[in-house]
């Protein structure tokens, strides 16, 4: 039955909501219509949604009731889920999940890439799903985001918060109280310094008209229980820095690289101010095997240290390597691939976009006693031109960890035209990458596919491809 409130509003009631598909969305069908559910919904749900938003041949909607539940819901376990965006699938089993993630994967290289893949091994689980990541960013606001309950109460509230962003409000922040994504020190810290600063005085950030001393807070740990915390400063405030600063190195004896940042100006961004430290070192080390690796306050560094090892022995595996080999470590960040692998090769040239992040890798090569790297910083598609492979090398091996928008067509045709034997394509997002996959399918087919999570309780999906030189296989 439906139901036209008005021409935007529709309501669907008592739909079956089908499966899963791309973005953490549900599919459902309304006659001949497909409509996609995307919120605190579940496969086998029956529930009424209401259309936000009308295609001609298809709908977006939000459930508004569940009439009944799906087997494969389970309750979800933070206080802020339903409001917090960081872990929209809490309310699906964990093993749903991962059946949805490999199912994505499956769909990518189907429908988008269009080639032959062989059999996709079972995606890779996470060990941990609480705790299991190793950095977050939270935000300072005076306009706390407030709970339907608390308005109708009409009380005199705390404004203040120090927590995530509401989705899509930039000006909303959720004051978070328990935050189960890293180990339980964050919380405390994150705690400590939100009350410091409302029994001090000191005033939180206002995102809308841009001013308050306080702005973000950054909490990073390792496998080797390291800590590193920024705060960012938006004013220049030196007597309250300080008071803020000494707090935090009296409290907490465990961090081990205090920081500070003062950011002025009108975007959050960090990558190109200065960083200050007050106390213990400017960055922090993580281990992996018998390697060791300096994480600065900008340096890129895989979020979650258990799956980023077994995501690393994945791509050391597809590359095949003998000892002899030239490889091409692409988006190489702070060079943990390139290190990873450098025993097994002869040579391995890292190319990044982020300069602070080559010279990480270049320190991470020193400290490791690693001579056979070279890094390289700027623009891939500037970088990575057939003069470049030239004068370094022809690569034998080439892999590449692109963000989410996948690599530049211009990057795709400089691998066609040098020709490595293996391709080892690691992505976090199977669409682009499927479309960079229909781009090199004129040289290469997959060998090899292999999932991971590295996110539990989100829809989001590592995916590692294995591809080879046709005609070398």
């Amino acid at each position: 039955m439906m139901k036209n409130k008005s021409t935007k509003n529709t309501i669907l009631e008592k739909v079956l909501i089908e499966k899963p598909v791309a973005e953490g969305k549900c599919i459902a069908h309304y006659e001949e219509r497909v409509v996609f559910v995307e919120g605190n919904i579940a496969p086998q749900d029956i529930a009424d949604v209401e259309v936000y938003k009308k295609k001609s041949n298809y709908w977006f909607a939000k459930p508004i009731k569940i009439h009944e539940k799906s087997p494969f819901r389970t309750e979800p376990f933070c206080s802020h889920y339903g409001v917090c965006g960081g872990c929209k699938w809490q309310h699906l089993a964990y093993e749903k999940q991962l059946e949805q993630k490999q199912q994505e994967v499956h769909d990518a290289l189907e429908r988008i890439a269009k080639v032959p893949f062989p059999e996709i091994r079972p995606i890779l689980a996470s060990q941990k799903t609480k705790q299991y990541r190793n950095k977050l960013e939270y935000t300072f606001s005076n306009n706390r985001w407030l709970t339907v309950e608390e308005i109708q109460a009409g009380e005199n509230l705390e404004k203040n918060a120090l927590g995530f962003h509401v989705p899509g409000r930039f000006d909303k922040i959720i004051d978070v109280t328990t935050c189960y994504l890293q180990d339980d020190l964050s919380n405390k810290i994150r705690l400590k310094v939100r009350d410091f600063a409302l029994q001090k005085g000191i005033t939180f950030y206002d995102l809308k008209n841009q001013h308050g001393t306080l702005r973000n807070l950054v909490i990073r740990n390792t496998n080797i229980d390291e800590w590193m915390v920024i705060v960012i400063f938006a004013e220049n405030k030196s007597d309250v820095i300080e008071e803020t600063m000494q707090m935090l190195k009296e409290s907490f004896p465990q961090i081990t690289s205090l920081l500070y940042i003062i950011n002025t100006k009108k975007n959050d961004s960090y990558s190109d101010q200065e960083v200050i430290t007050f106390s213990g070192k400017p960055y922090i080390t993580a281990t992996m095997e018998e390697l060791q690796f300096r994480i600065g306050p900008k340096s890129f560094y895989q979020t979650n240290s258990d799956q980023a090892y077994e995501l690393y022995k994945v791509a050391r595996e597809f590359a095949e390597l003998q000892g002899n080999e030239v490889v091409y470590d692409l988006y190489t960040g702070t060079g943990t691939i390139a290190n990873f692998v450098a025993h097994q090769a002869k040579k391995v040239v890292g190319i990044e976009y982020v300069p602070d992040a080559i010279e990480d890798a270049k320190i991470n090569s020193e400290i490791n006693n690693i001579k056979h790297t070279l890094f390289f910083a700027g623009d891939m598609k500037d970088i990575l031109v057939p003069s470049f492979v030239a004068e370094h090398g022809k690569p034998d091996v080439i892999i590449t960890d692109p963000p989410r928008a996948g690599m530049h067509e211009d990057v795709v045709n400089v691998i066609l035209e040098a020709e490595p034997k293996i391709l080892v394509y690691v992505s976090c997002n199977p669409a682009t990458q499927a479309r960079d996959v229909a781009l090199l399918s004129s040289k290469y087919e997959i060998t090899a596919v292999q999932p991971v999570d590295m996110f539990p309780h989100t829809y989001h999906v590592e995916n590692v491809l294995q591809m080879k030189l046709k005609g070398n296989i």
